[in-house]
């Protein structure tokens, strides 16, 4: 029987999983990673980071099970990073992430200078986009500039190490801000906007395709037999909802990571970049989606967990335990900035109505609710958009927790539903874009939704109870913005 692996490159975590024909995880391996902030709004690692944590991942399930019987690997990644490699394919710089806002004043020239890109590739630039980064290297580091060769996402870095291949698929390539959406293929007025053409570019495959296969002397490391494909695999956010089988219009899912975002599947481009929302290739074929993506996810809580020094679970079991309905603290969760609906990377987090008997069960709850509004933001953007929302399926660490899905389904006032390995995340949609290239199969015979572990209905007197507290929010944000710049 054919086995698959998954590689999932996080922010905070290289993730894999080895999934069989059946579908079911037979192992699974974690490693963590740090990202470095040398000065205000950056955010970085470096490449060869990624590819050590990698390594001892697949050292670690191979480990835990054999892999004479893999015969393809899919690939995921945190999307938008800017990888910089110079003529011989090494990285120039640490890698500039999602969640970096230097390029701001860049974002905004872009969209200044070029106002009708933004319905060609999806959205208006944002400072964590690819595209002005590296407008901002051009004005910043210009050696750095003169020396690229090729300007590569996070997981396609490793695919390059892995097989020596230079490719993307349609959905990490969306994040650039360089692809025509509708068309499929690179932007040349978008390349162009920034001083580059094609020549600077992987080449764009689908998802589903395989690009090259494992480097023998690696094979060989992990005990892989001759030829795994690997496949070219998503962005973490395509990659997550094709794990839960969204990927046919009408159906959504929460992601509640590092960062957070509300994905919709379409069948065709639908742009909507007055309100921010993304609208970008999906990872299979002739498929679109819409997405509004937050900043700021799961990280908020363990944020929270580090400033009062307990773990995670502990807090959020207090909290649980603790829990009477919606809370009179405010937080806005604005750690790393935001970008539906504000595209405010100077955005900040803040507590509102602190008293002294304000307890760290408190704040932890105010955490879970504020996370909680930005999703009722995220569901009225696309909900404006035209594209309908019913149920949802929560994925990422975050929907781990009881409290914070019951909270979640009554500030957004729809079903949130857990599915069966929701949990293994990007790695478990990669793993099967991993079988879709070796195989070839229909999607929807390998994509669909597993079995779901449980509903959380909306609960109508929490949602009336949150709907003032979701309404003071905003007004919180409206109130504070402009305090939020530099001095």
């Amino acid at each position: 029987m054919a086995r698959f692996i998954g590689l999932d490159i996080g922010t905070s975590a290289v993730k894999a999983v080895l999934v069989d024909e059946a579908q079911a995880v037979l192992a699974e391996a974690a490693e963590p990673l740090a990202t470095e902030r040398p000065r205000p709004l950056w955010s970085e690692q470096h490449p060869d980071a990624w590819w050590r944590a990698v390594a001892t991942v697949l050292d670690r399930l191979a480990a835990l099970a054999p892999l004479a019987e893999v015969a393809a690997i899919g690939l995921s990644g945190q999307m938008h990073g800017a990888v910089l490699l110079g003529a011989d394919l090494k990285p120039l710089r640490p890698a500039i992430l999602w969640n970096d806002g230097r390029a701001f004043a860049e974002a905004a020239a872009l969209n200044a200078d070029h106002p009708g890109l933004a319905a060609i590739v999806g959205v208006p630039a944002m400072a964590g986009f690819t595209a002005p980064k590296l407008a901002w290297l051009a004005r910043h580091e210009p050696p750095v500039r003169a020396g690229l060769k090729v300007a590569l996402s996070p997981k396609d870095y490793l695919r390059l190490v892995l097989t020596g291949e230079l490719a993307t698929d349609l959905s990490d390539a969306a994040g650039t801000w360089w692809l025509d959406e509708a068309r499929r293929d690179w932007c040349d007025a978008a390349l162009a906007a920034c001083g580059l053409d094609r020549s600077f570019m992987p080449r764009l495959v689908e998802g589903t395709v395989a690009t090259g296969s494992v480097r023998a002397e690696l094979g060989r490391r992990w005990g892989l037999p001759p030829g795994v494909i690997v496949a070219a695999g998503a962005g973490d956010t395509a990659a997550g909802a094709i794990g839960v089988g969204v990927v046919a219009e009408g159906t959504a899912v929460a992601s509640l990571g590092t960062s957070a975002n509300l994905l919709a599947a379409t069948a065709c481009y639908r742009p909507d970049p007055g309100r921010l929302v993304h609208a970008f290739c999906h990872a299979l074929p002739g498929r679109w989606f819409q997405m509004a993506a937050m900043l700021n996810g799961a990280s908020c809580l363990s944020w929270a967990a580090s400033l009062v020094g307990a773990d995670v679970a502990t807090l959020v079991a207090e909290a649980e335990a603790a829990y009477a309905g919606p809370g009179d603290l405010v937080f806005l969760p604005y750690l790393a900035g935001e970008r539906t609906p504000h595209d405010d990377p100077h955005a900040r987090g803040a507590f509102f109505g602190l008293t002294a008997a304000s307890d760290r069960r408190a704040l932890v709850q105010a955490v879970l609710e504020g996370v909680a509004f930005t999703f009722a933001d995220a569901v009225d953007c696309i909900a404006a958009t035209g594209t309908p929302l019913g149920e949802i399926a929560a994925v990422g660490g975050g929907a781990r927790s009881d409290l914070w899905m019951r909270i979640l389904a009554s500030v957004v006032d729809r079903p949130i539903l857990r599915h069966r390995g929701g949990d293994k995340g990007p790695a478990f949609g990669a793993a099967r874009l991993a079988r879709l290239a070796l195989t070839g199969e229909a999607p929807e015979a390998v994509c669909a939704a597993p079995p779901i572990l449980d509903r959380m209905e909306p609960e109508p007197g929490l949602a009336a109870a949150y709907r003032p507290r979701l309404a003071r929010f905003r007004r919180l944000y409206a109130a504070v913005r402009e305090e939020f710049r530099p001095l």
